[in-house]
């Protein structure tokens, strides 16, 4: 959530920095709720020290033996009178609080105006595109040809956007999640964790996606009457082990990785993807995540980023870095990378990694502070998270750009000894 400072103090500035991302903030009514705030916190601080006076008033009769009767009737009205004022201002201190979580994280000053993928500024441009002298099919093609990625059974046990994948198509894609985290850990220094898979609802609170998404989720109610949410990334149970935490400066930055299903209901994308793995209701992703001071957090996320791209760029897959526009940027992000594959049956680049900065928006969230050394301070740490990658997509993506016109797909060669078992090709 923002820093209330920001609301009581720049809230004109606050709301024109929204606007990118095509969010209208409500200023008359957070005006009216301030104004209201202001006025019952004064009258509430006059009545008590109205209060303790008649209270001391009340002692001194006491020890004087005076009659009191009438400073016993006063005080107990005060104590009325405070308890009617204490409750209405609690009531509006929740009806500020639930106004401010719906809230988005204000853009970064360097995101760009827009609301469409149009307005997007393209960074930068890997790899060399594959020509082909076939026609060139698509993934979901391929794996039907190779009978190895199976749509009918999937539909048969669970339904539509699921998938059952076999043979070395399956061996690949668990090639894929072993080499992100190998390499992650070892070459980019991340910790690898290994999380629940269903969280509560606080843990969701704190990154943001609750209550704003909760359609997007999916509920489980469990027999003992204990309620959970099937994570729809890792980022909810990695950034949320340090929530209610402060942190020793000493140990920042915190760097973690995990690998993990996720579960997305979708519930706003019907028609969107309709085939194919790159719009499921569960797929894998390895995902990075870092908490660090927060002078550190944009140059931090400029590293993060290039940790995703460096296993693009090992597999050998053409892609493209775009800086997303206001529009476009999820709700918790101050700035957001999107890292697009090429996939040739689409002609066309399409998202594979989303990095982004949180800055301190999901620590105020979940209280998460470090304890500045030089200061002697307490501050809300910076939080980033990026798909390093998402494993469905990186698979598609493989099939698409290897394929070969006899119909078998070649492996790329980074994982053919250590991961696939000296597999070429895939037939």
């Amino acid at each position: 959530m923002l820093n209330p400072y920001l609301l009581r103090k720049e809230l004109l500035s606050v709301a024109k920095k929204l606007l990118k991302k095509g969010f209208q903030l409500d200023i008359a009514l957070i005006s009216e709720m301030e104004n209201k705030r202001k006025k019952l916190q004064i009258k509430t601080e006059n009545l008590q020290y109205q209060h303790k006076l008649l209270s001391n008033l009340f002692k001194q009769s006491k020890m004087l033996k005076e009659n009191n009767e009438n400073l016993k009737n006063k005080i107990v009205q005060s104590n009325q009178d405070l308890d009617i004022l204490k409750n209405e201002f609690n009531l509006l201190k929740e009806k500020i609080y639930n106004f401010s979580i719906s809230i988005p994280n204000i853009p970064s000053s360097d995101v760009p105006e827009g609301t469409g993928s149009h307005n997007n500024k393209e960074i930068k441009y890997w790899g060399e595109k594959k020509k082909y002298n076939f026609l060139v099919r698509d993934h979901v093609e391929i794996g039907k040809k190779l009978n190895q990625i199976d749509w009918k059974s999937a539909v048969k046990i669970s339904g539509s956007k699921f998938v059952v994948i076999k043979g070395n198509i399956a061996l690949l894609h668990r090639a894929l999640s072993q080499f992100m985290l190998d390499f992650h850990t070892t070459q980019h220094g991340y910790l690898e964790t290994h999380v629940p898979y269903l969280v509560n609802y606080d843990a969701l609170y704190g990154t943001g996606q609750l209550p704003k998404f909760s359609d997007d989720l999916f509920h489980v109610n469990s027999l003992d009457k204990k309620k959970y949410i099937l994570i729809p990334t890792a980022e909810v149970p990695l950034t949320n082990l340090f929530r209610n935490e402060i942190l020793d400066e000493k140990y920042l930055p915190i760097m973690l990785t995990a690998y993990t299903p996720c579960f997305r209901s979708e519930a706003y994308s019907y028609g969107r993807d309709s085939k194919g793995l790159i719009r499921l209701h569960q797929f894998d992703k390895v995902e990075l995540v870092q908490i660090v001071q927060p002078e550190l957090s944009m140059q931090t996320l400029e590293i993060l980023t290039n940790h995703a791209e460096k296993i693009l760029q090992l597999l050998e897959l053409p892609y493209r870095k775009v800086l997303l526009c206001g529009g476009e940027m999820g709700f918790s992000a101050a700035k957001t990378y999107d890292l697009e594959v090429w996939f040739p049956s689409q002609n066309r680049y399409r998202e594979i990694s989303s990095c982004s900065n949180m800055g301190d928006f999901q620590a105020r969230r979940m209280q998460t502070r470090y304890r500045k050394q030089s200061e002697k301070k307490h501050d809300f740490v910076h939080t980033l998270n990026g798909s390093g990658l998402a494993i469905g997509r990186t698979l598609a993506a493989i099939l698409e750009n290897y394929q070969q016109e006899d119909g078998r797909v070649k492996i790329p060669k980074i994982l053919q000894t250590k991961y696939m078992q000296d597999i070429k090709f895939i037939n």
